[in-house]
């Protein structure tokens, strides 16, 4: 019977950020109340000449080394001289690869920090999509400078909903509607026309579209807001302040939202 220790000194080593081997050496931990263990996580491990030295500390503390080496070569290195030293080890990642090998006859790509990239990118959406949110509908004028793309047209071009599909591919969007009684934001005209994109409508698919959206709300499509002439001054507006912007102008009358996000998307990643 293994005798018990005042305190388990446990290394946490990573090839990236270690945060998935302290979260399972955590979680573990968390099942034995009594135990007292000092968690000493050491993470972008690269080389073995730092192995080594964990090997070495790890011996002299009488310590567990917890790890996720995804790198054949470094795993077989601490797993090699860690047992030459008697040292105890647990390999967090490696059942787990090697049973998703064996299910799925792919290799590993054995590449570091792959999770925390995804991580990453994970947050870049959701702050994509709480900007889009934010600046929505030329809520703040402050969006137009600190977004990546702009969106402008008049009402009931798509300009939220392509907002959030461009967030879910990473960009970070405002949109600005273009009304005739109201003066354009001053900032508009201080970006760089590449940064904004102008969505224009023929009248009779915007007609189509308000009416059908007045029924929605209960009332009568002979709102000014459906009406024709309307329409078409709001859209003549419209392309003037396009055209004095100098900006890419997409024609939506016969896109779905995902064609012209696609279309948005292209364009600015061939920018970038």
């Amino acid at each position: 019977m293994t005798k018990s220790r005042e305190r388990l000194v446990v290394y946490v080593v990573s090839d990236s950020v270690g945060e998935t081997a302290e979260l399972v050496a955590k979680a573990a931990m968390s099942q034995f109340s009594e135990a007292g263990v000092d968690l000493r996580r050491i993470p972008y491990v690269e080389d073995k000449g730092t192995l080594k030295e964990i090997i070495e500390l790890a011996q002299e503390e009488d310590a567990l080394i917890a790890f996720t080496l995804v790198i054949p070569e470094m795993k077989h290195f601490l797993l090699t001289e860690a047992a030459a030293v008697g040292v105890e080890t647990v390999d967090i990642i490696g059942p787990m690869l090697a049973k998703i090998h064996e299910l799925t006859n792919e290799e590993p790509r054995y590449e570091p920090g792959l999770i925390h990239r995804l991580d990453e990118d994970y947050f870049r959406k959701v702050e994509a999509i709480e900007f889009a949110v934010k600046y929505d509908d030329g809520r703040d004028p402050r969006g137009i400078i600190l977004a990546d793309v702009v969106l402008i047209g008049v009402s009931r071009t798509s300009k939220t909903p392509l907002s959030q599909y461009l967030a879910h591919k990473r960009f970070k969007v405002a949109n600005v509607p273009l009304v005739p009684e109201v003066e354009p934001p001053e900032e508009l005209f201080h970006i760089s026309p590449k940064k904004c994109v102008g969505l224009k409508i023929s009248p009779e698919k915007l007609n189509g579209i308000r009416a059908e959206r007045l029924k929605a709300l209960g009332l009568k499509t002979e709102a000014k807001y459906a009406d024709m002439n309307r329409i078409k001054e709001e859209l003549d507006y419209a392309s003037r302040v396009m055209a004095r912007i100098q900006c890419p102008i997409i024609d939506v009358s016969t896109k779905a939202v995902e064609e012209t996000a696609n279309m948005i998307s292209d364009m600015f990643r061939k920018k970038g």
